[in-house]
């Protein structure tokens, strides 16, 4: 299977909207016009479950904290473990952030 190229103008454009995002209400704002409430529920989800995952929770305890099928918390698992550090760049960001 070939592997669609994330990297358009399109996203691109998106991303650059995103970063000019200033507030949480604005981001509440932008997001519940582009995503539906379901696909931003459904990425809310995989980002609560990557972080439980970097706690070391169960798969068990995850599902039924989160309700995501284990299918989800697999493929969030072989993202922590095998994807671009995106994750964990961002939740280390915010474990700073907090401490501050």
């Amino acid at each position: 299977m070939m592997k669609k190229n994330i990297r358009t103008q399109a996203v691109d454009d998106l991303f650059e909207a995103v970063m000019c995002l200033q507030s949480k209400e604005e981001c509440y704002r932008f997001f519940e016009d582009v995503c539906t409430v379901n696909e931003l529920q459904a990425i809310a989800q995989r980002f609560e479950v990557a972080h439980m995952l970097r706690d070391n929770q169960t798969y068990l305890d995850i599902a039924q904290k989160t309700g995501a099928s284990t299918a989800t918390i697999s493929r969030v698992s072989r993202s922590l473990n095998y994807g671009n550090d995106g994750y964990d760049m961002v939740l280390k960001r915010m474990e700073q952030d907090n401490r501050k």
